[in-house]
Protein backbone atom coordinates (compact mmCIF):
# COMPACT_ATOMS: atom_id res chain seq x y z
CA UNK A 1 0.00 0.00 0.00
CA UNK A 2 1.61 3.34 -0.78
CA UNK A 3 2.60 5.11 2.30
CA UNK A 4 1.02 8.57 2.03
CA UNK A 5 -2.39 7.00 2.13
CA UNK A 6 -2.45 4.29 4.79
CA UNK A 7 -3.69 6.94 7.25
CA UNK A 8 -7.34 6.71 5.93
CA UNK A 9 -7.41 3.21 6.38
CA UNK A 10 -5.63 4.07 9.78
CA UNK A 11 -8.37 6.08 10.21
CA UNK A 12 -11.23 3.75 9.85
CA UNK A 13 -10.18 1.69 12.68
CA UNK A 14 -8.15 3.89 14.83
CA UNK A 15 -11.13 6.32 15.16
CA UNK A 16 -13.91 3.41 16.02
CA UNK A 17 -11.96 3.25 19.25
CA UNK A 18 -12.80 6.57 20.92
CA UNK A 19 -14.88 5.25 23.40
CA UNK A 20 -13.24 1.82 24.37
CA UNK A 21 -12.41 2.90 27.76
CA UNK A 22 -16.08 3.57 29.16
CA UNK A 23 -15.98 -0.50 28.80
CA UNK A 24 -13.96 -0.42 31.75
CA UNK A 25 -16.58 1.38 33.61
CA UNK A 26 -19.71 -0.66 32.77
CA UNK A 27 -19.13 -4.95 32.99
CA UNK A 28 -18.72 -6.94 29.85
CA UNK A 29 -20.17 -10.38 28.97
CA UNK A 30 -17.38 -12.08 30.53
CA UNK A 31 -14.98 -11.28 32.96
CA UNK A 32 -12.62 -12.25 31.16
CA UNK A 33 -13.00 -9.50 28.54
CA UNK A 34 -13.14 -6.64 31.27
CA UNK A 35 -10.18 -8.49 32.62
CA UNK A 36 -8.12 -7.59 29.61
CA UNK A 37 -10.24 -4.31 29.07
CA UNK A 38 -8.60 -3.60 32.61
CA UNK A 39 -5.14 -4.99 32.47
CA UNK A 40 -4.45 -2.80 29.19
CA UNK A 41 -5.90 0.27 29.95
CA UNK A 42 -4.00 -0.06 33.68
CA UNK A 43 -0.66 -0.66 31.65
CA UNK A 44 -1.05 2.30 29.58
CA UNK A 45 -1.52 4.55 32.34
CA UNK A 46 1.31 3.10 33.97
CA UNK A 47 3.78 3.61 31.06
CA UNK A 48 2.80 7.30 30.56
CA UNK A 49 5.40 9.26 31.65
CA UNK A 50 6.14 13.26 31.01
CA UNK A 51 7.10 14.23 27.16
CA UNK A 52 9.33 16.75 28.33
CA UNK A 53 10.67 14.56 30.79
CA UNK A 54 12.02 11.82 27.32
CA UNK A 55 13.07 15.00 25.55
CA UNK A 56 15.19 16.41 28.31
CA UNK A 57 16.33 12.83 28.84
CA UNK A 58 20.18 12.94 27.11
CA UNK A 59 19.76 9.05 25.99
CA UNK A 60 16.35 10.04 24.17
CA UNK A 61 17.03 9.16 20.67
CA UNK A 62 17.40 12.09 18.38
CA UNK A 63 14.34 11.30 16.06
CA UNK A 64 11.88 10.45 19.01
CA UNK A 65 13.15 14.29 20.75
CA UNK A 66 12.28 15.63 17.66
CA UNK A 67 9.16 13.87 17.32
CA UNK A 68 7.92 14.87 20.84
CA UNK A 69 8.79 18.28 20.46
CA UNK A 70 6.19 18.71 17.27
CA UNK A 71 3.79 17.48 19.18
CA UNK A 72 4.23 19.58 22.01
CA UNK A 73 4.36 22.71 19.77
CA UNK A 74 0.97 21.38 18.07
CA UNK A 75 -0.37 20.54 21.56
CA UNK A 76 0.14 24.07 22.28
CA UNK A 77 -1.38 25.04 18.84
CA UNK A 78 -4.24 23.01 19.82
CA UNK A 79 -5.55 24.53 23.05
CA UNK A 80 -4.39 28.19 22.08
CA UNK A 81 -5.81 28.72 18.80
CA UNK A 82 -7.78 26.05 18.04
CA UNK A 83 -9.81 26.80 21.50
CA UNK A 84 -9.33 22.64 22.73
CA UNK A 85 -9.25 21.13 25.78
CA UNK A 86 -6.02 22.49 27.99
CA UNK A 87 -4.80 19.67 29.81
CA UNK A 88 -2.38 17.20 30.68
CA UNK A 89 -3.74 14.62 27.37
CA UNK A 90 -0.87 14.58 24.72
CA UNK A 91 1.65 15.99 27.47
CA UNK A 92 2.57 12.59 28.26
CA UNK A 93 4.28 9.78 26.42
CA UNK A 94 3.92 6.16 26.88
CA UNK A 95 5.57 2.95 24.86
CA UNK A 96 3.72 -0.36 24.89
CA UNK A 97 6.79 -1.80 22.85
CA UNK A 98 4.22 -2.95 20.03
CA UNK A 99 2.28 -1.78 16.92
CA UNK A 100 -0.71 -1.20 18.05
CA UNK A 101 -2.38 -0.14 20.97
CA UNK A 102 -5.99 -2.41 20.54
CA UNK A 103 -7.26 -4.37 18.10
CA UNK A 104 -11.09 -3.90 16.84
CA UNK A 105 -12.80 -6.87 15.47
CA UNK A 106 -16.09 -5.52 13.96
CA UNK A 107 -19.08 -8.64 12.81
CA UNK A 108 -22.28 -8.61 10.85
CA UNK A 109 -24.26 -11.59 9.48
CA UNK A 110 -23.28 -12.71 6.39
CA UNK A 111 -25.89 -11.16 4.43
CA UNK A 112 -26.40 -8.35 6.34
CA UNK A 113 -24.58 -4.68 6.52
CA UNK A 114 -25.36 -4.16 9.66
CA UNK A 115 -22.98 -4.45 12.37
CA UNK A 116 -23.06 -6.35 16.03
CA UNK A 117 -23.55 -3.22 18.18
CA UNK A 118 -21.88 -3.36 21.71
CA UNK A 119 -24.24 -0.65 23.89
CA UNK A 120 -22.22 1.04 27.12
CA UNK A 121 -23.03 4.46 28.97
CA UNK A 122 -21.26 7.99 28.09
CA UNK A 123 -20.48 5.70 24.98
CA UNK A 124 -23.70 4.59 23.49
CA UNK A 125 -23.84 1.94 21.08
CA UNK A 126 -20.62 0.95 19.12
CA UNK A 127 -19.97 -1.55 16.51
CA UNK A 128 -16.73 -3.70 17.60
CA UNK A 129 -15.36 -4.73 20.48
CA UNK A 130 -11.56 -3.42 21.52
CA UNK A 131 -8.92 -6.21 22.41
CA UNK A 132 -5.33 -5.05 23.87
CA UNK A 133 -4.38 -8.62 22.95
CA UNK A 134 -4.12 -9.00 19.53
CA UNK A 135 -4.39 -13.03 20.55
CA UNK A 136 -7.87 -12.91 22.11
CA UNK A 137 -8.94 -10.74 19.10
CA UNK A 138 -8.67 -13.36 16.95
CA UNK A 139 -10.07 -15.89 18.88
CA UNK A 140 -13.19 -13.78 19.63
CA UNK A 141 -13.12 -13.50 15.52
CA UNK A 142 -12.90 -17.04 14.93
CA UNK A 143 -15.33 -17.95 17.43
CA UNK A 144 -17.51 -15.34 15.53
CA UNK A 145 -16.89 -16.98 12.05
CA UNK A 146 -17.95 -20.48 13.66
CA UNK A 147 -21.36 -18.75 13.84
CA UNK A 148 -21.47 -18.32 10.34
CA UNK A 149 -20.68 -14.43 11.09
CA UNK A 150 -18.42 -12.00 8.73
CA UNK A 151 -15.64 -10.73 10.77
CA UNK A 152 -12.97 -7.65 10.38
CA UNK A 153 -9.76 -7.14 12.63
CA UNK A 154 -8.27 -3.60 12.62
CA UNK A 155 -5.32 -2.48 14.38
CA UNK A 156 -5.57 0.90 16.26
CA UNK A 157 -2.72 3.09 17.28
CA UNK A 158 -4.34 5.49 19.05
CA UNK A 159 -7.53 6.49 21.06
CA UNK A 160 -9.27 9.09 23.26
CA UNK A 161 -10.86 8.27 26.24
CA UNK A 162 -12.54 11.50 25.81
CA UNK A 163 -10.80 13.52 28.83
CA UNK A 164 -11.48 10.88 31.66
CA UNK A 165 -7.69 10.15 31.64
CA UNK A 166 -4.89 11.83 30.28
CA UNK A 167 -4.10 10.36 26.59
CA UNK A 168 -0.60 9.56 26.02
CA UNK A 169 1.25 10.12 22.84
CA UNK A 170 1.95 6.33 22.05
CA UNK A 171 5.03 4.73 21.04
CA UNK A 172 2.44 3.60 18.09
CA UNK A 173 1.12 7.04 16.85
CA UNK A 174 4.98 8.00 15.79
CA UNK A 175 5.20 5.73 12.95
CA UNK A 176 3.32 8.52 10.37
CA UNK A 177 4.30 11.71 9.34
CA UNK A 178 4.65 14.96 11.13
CA UNK A 179 1.60 16.04 9.57
CA UNK A 180 -0.63 12.69 10.65
CA UNK A 181 0.47 13.27 13.99
CA UNK A 182 -0.23 16.68 14.03
CA UNK A 183 -3.77 16.24 12.53
CA UNK A 184 -4.70 12.89 15.22
CA UNK A 185 -3.80 15.21 18.17
CA UNK A 186 -6.50 17.91 16.67
CA UNK A 187 -8.96 14.92 16.12
CA UNK A 188 -8.81 13.00 19.08
CA UNK A 189 -8.81 16.25 21.23
CA UNK A 190 -11.68 17.81 19.09
CA UNK A 191 -14.03 14.36 21.06
CA UNK A 192 -12.28 15.61 24.29
CA UNK A 193 -14.61 19.13 23.89
CA UNK A 194 -17.79 17.41 22.36
CA UNK A 195 -18.57 13.93 21.98
CA UNK A 196 -22.56 12.65 21.46
CA UNK A 197 -22.81 9.38 22.88
CA UNK A 198 -24.56 6.89 20.26
CA UNK A 199 -23.95 8.74 17.17
CA UNK A 200 -20.62 7.80 15.03
CA UNK A 201 -20.87 9.52 11.97
CA UNK A 202 -21.79 12.93 13.53
CA UNK A 203 -18.87 12.98 16.06
CA UNK A 204 -16.24 11.66 13.54
CA UNK A 205 -17.41 14.33 11.07
CA UNK A 206 -17.11 16.61 13.37
CA UNK A 207 -13.65 15.89 14.75
CA UNK A 208 -12.63 15.24 10.95
CA UNK A 209 -14.00 18.79 10.24
CA UNK A 210 -11.92 20.01 13.59
CA UNK A 211 -8.27 18.41 12.58
CA UNK A 212 -8.49 19.15 8.42
CA UNK A 213 -9.75 22.97 9.39
CA UNK A 214 -6.77 22.89 12.40
CA UNK A 215 -4.28 21.63 10.19
CA UNK A 216 -5.11 24.95 7.37
CA UNK A 217 -4.44 27.27 10.54
CA UNK A 218 -1.35 25.33 11.44
CA UNK A 219 0.22 25.13 7.91
CA UNK A 220 -0.73 28.62 7.78
CA UNK A 221 0.58 29.99 11.29
CA UNK A 222 3.83 28.44 10.55
CA UNK A 223 4.05 29.85 7.15
CA UNK A 224 4.68 26.29 5.47
CA UNK A 225 3.00 25.15 2.34
CA UNK A 226 -0.30 22.36 2.46
CA UNK A 227 0.63 19.13 3.21
CA UNK A 228 1.68 18.07 -0.48
CA UNK A 229 0.71 13.34 1.09
CA UNK A 230 -1.84 12.52 -1.19
CA UNK A 231 -5.19 13.57 0.40
CA UNK A 232 -8.21 13.88 -0.09
CA UNK A 233 -9.37 13.34 -3.46
CA UNK A 234 -8.03 9.68 -3.78
CA UNK A 235 -9.61 9.03 -0.61
CA UNK A 236 -12.48 9.99 -1.16
CA UNK A 237 -12.49 8.34 -4.47
CA UNK A 238 -11.69 5.13 -2.78
CA UNK A 239 -14.41 5.69 -0.17
CA UNK A 240 -17.17 6.65 -3.16
CA UNK A 241 -15.89 3.53 -4.81
CA UNK A 242 -16.48 0.98 -1.82
CA UNK A 243 -20.12 2.99 -0.57
CA UNK A 244 -21.16 2.22 -4.04
CA UNK A 245 -20.14 -1.72 -3.85
CA UNK A 246 -21.67 -1.60 0.16
CA UNK A 247 -25.23 0.41 -1.91
CA UNK A 248 -25.56 -2.82 -4.09
CA UNK A 249 -25.00 -5.25 -1.52
CA UNK A 250 -27.81 -3.56 0.78
CA UNK A 251 -29.92 -4.07 -2.36
CA UNK A 252 -28.80 -7.45 -3.13
CA UNK A 253 -29.62 -8.63 0.72
CA UNK A 254 -32.95 -6.85 0.10
CA UNK A 255 -33.56 -8.75 -2.55
CA UNK A 256 -35.17 -11.84 -1.19
CA UNK A 257 -33.02 -14.46 -2.77
CA UNK A 258 -32.35 -17.61 -1.84
CA UNK A 259 -28.92 -17.88 0.48
CA UNK A 260 -27.27 -19.39 -2.58
CA UNK A 261 -27.79 -16.59 -4.68
CA UNK A 262 -27.11 -14.23 -2.19
CA UNK A 263 -23.75 -15.95 -1.73
CA UNK A 264 -22.81 -15.77 -5.44
CA UNK A 265 -24.29 -12.38 -5.75
CA UNK A 266 -21.99 -11.11 -3.01
CA UNK A 267 -18.64 -12.83 -4.42
CA UNK A 268 -19.18 -11.41 -7.65
CA UNK A 269 -19.86 -8.00 -6.14
CA UNK A 270 -16.15 -8.39 -4.56
CA UNK A 271 -14.95 -9.59 -8.10
CA UNK A 272 -16.55 -6.36 -8.98
CA UNK A 273 -15.40 -3.85 -6.55
CA UNK A 274 -11.60 -5.18 -7.36
CA UNK A 275 -12.19 -4.59 -10.72
CA UNK A 276 -13.51 -1.25 -10.22
CA UNK A 277 -10.49 -0.43 -8.21
CA UNK A 278 -8.12 -1.35 -10.87
CA UNK A 279 -9.95 0.64 -13.17
CA UNK A 280 -9.33 3.99 -10.89
CA UNK A 281 -5.58 3.20 -9.89
CA UNK A 282 -5.15 3.19 -14.05
CA UNK A 283 -7.16 6.10 -14.39
CA UNK A 284 -6.52 8.65 -12.05
CA UNK A 285 -4.13 7.37 -9.88
CA UNK A 286 -1.47 7.07 -12.31
CA UNK A 287 -1.03 3.14 -11.76
CA UNK A 288 -0.15 4.03 -8.27
CA UNK A 289 -1.51 1.54 -5.71
CA UNK A 290 -3.25 3.81 -2.68
CA UNK A 291 -5.11 1.13 -1.21
CA UNK A 292 -4.05 -2.36 -2.46
CA UNK A 293 -3.19 -3.80 0.62
CA UNK A 294 -6.88 -3.29 1.54
CA UNK A 295 -8.30 -5.00 -1.72
CA UNK A 296 -6.06 -7.26 -2.25
CA UNK A 297 -6.85 -8.81 1.37
CA UNK A 298 -10.20 -10.81 1.81
CA UNK A 299 -14.06 -8.61 1.34
CA UNK A 300 -16.50 -9.63 3.55
CA UNK A 301 -19.14 -7.26 4.66
CA UNK A 302 -17.32 -6.68 8.11
CA UNK A 303 -14.93 -4.93 6.39
CA UNK A 304 -16.65 -2.40 4.70
CA UNK A 305 -18.76 -1.30 7.61
CA UNK A 306 -16.33 1.67 8.44
CA UNK A 307 -16.39 3.51 5.42
CA UNK A 308 -19.06 6.59 5.51
CA UNK A 309 -18.64 7.11 8.99
CA UNK A 310 -15.67 9.41 9.36
CA UNK A 311 -16.88 12.31 6.65
CA UNK A 312 -20.45 11.77 6.04
CA UNK A 313 -21.39 15.48 7.90
CA UNK A 314 -17.61 16.86 7.23
CA UNK A 315 -19.20 19.33 4.67
CA UNK A 316 -21.74 20.33 7.47
CA UNK A 317 -19.70 21.10 10.48
CA UNK A 318 -17.70 23.77 7.36
CA UNK A 319 -20.73 25.51 6.87
CA UNK A 320 -21.08 25.58 10.58
CA UNK A 321 -17.88 27.16 11.08
CA UNK A 322 -18.14 29.46 8.12
CA UNK A 323 -21.58 30.62 9.94
CA UNK A 324 -19.68 31.97 12.96
CA UNK A 325 -16.99 33.54 11.34
CA UNK A 326 -14.57 30.93 12.26
CA UNK A 327 -15.13 31.69 15.67
CA UNK A 328 -13.73 28.57 17.24
CA UNK A 329 -15.99 28.74 20.59
CA UNK A 330 -18.96 29.71 19.38
CA UNK A 331 -18.83 26.83 16.61
CA UNK A 332 -18.02 24.42 19.28
CA UNK A 333 -21.20 25.80 21.10
CA UNK A 334 -22.92 25.36 18.00
CA UNK A 335 -22.10 21.57 17.24
CA UNK A 336 -23.20 21.09 21.38
CA UNK A 337 -26.74 22.93 20.14
CA UNK A 338 -26.60 20.27 17.31
CA UNK A 339 -26.02 17.60 19.45
CA UNK A 340 -28.76 18.46 22.10
CA UNK A 341 -31.40 18.22 19.14
CA UNK A 342 -33.50 15.11 18.72
CA UNK A 343 -32.22 12.73 16.42
CA UNK A 344 -34.69 13.43 13.37
CA UNK A 345 -33.91 17.02 13.82
CA UNK A 346 -30.47 16.99 14.46
CA UNK A 347 -30.67 15.13 10.87
CA UNK A 348 -32.64 17.75 9.00
CA UNK A 349 -30.15 20.06 10.44
CA UNK A 350 -27.14 18.79 9.43
CA UNK A 351 -28.63 17.47 5.88
CA UNK A 352 -29.71 21.79 5.24
CA UNK A 353 -26.12 22.66 5.93
CA UNK A 354 -24.14 19.97 4.20
CA UNK A 355 -26.89 21.16 0.96
CA UNK A 356 -24.99 24.39 1.39
CA UNK A 357 -21.52 22.92 -0.20
CA UNK A 358 -22.98 19.92 -2.11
Amino acid sequence: MHESCTSFLVDLTRRAAVPLFCLLLTGCSTVDYYGQLARGQLQLLQARQPVQAVIDDPSTAPQLRQRLALSQQARRFASEQLGLPDNRSYRVYADLQRPFVVWNLFATPEFSLKPQLHCFPIAGCVAYRGFYEQGRARGAAALLNAQGLDTYLGGVEAYSTLGWFDDPILNTMLRWSDERLVAVIFHELAHQQYYLAGDTAFNESYATFVEQQGLREWHAARGSPASTEAGPRPREQFSELVLASRARLEALYASGLSDEAMRAGKQAEFDRLRRDYQQLKATHWQGVGYYDGWINGPLNNAKMLPFGLYDRWVAAFATLFDEVGGDWPTFYLRVAELGALPEAKRLIQLQALDAVRN
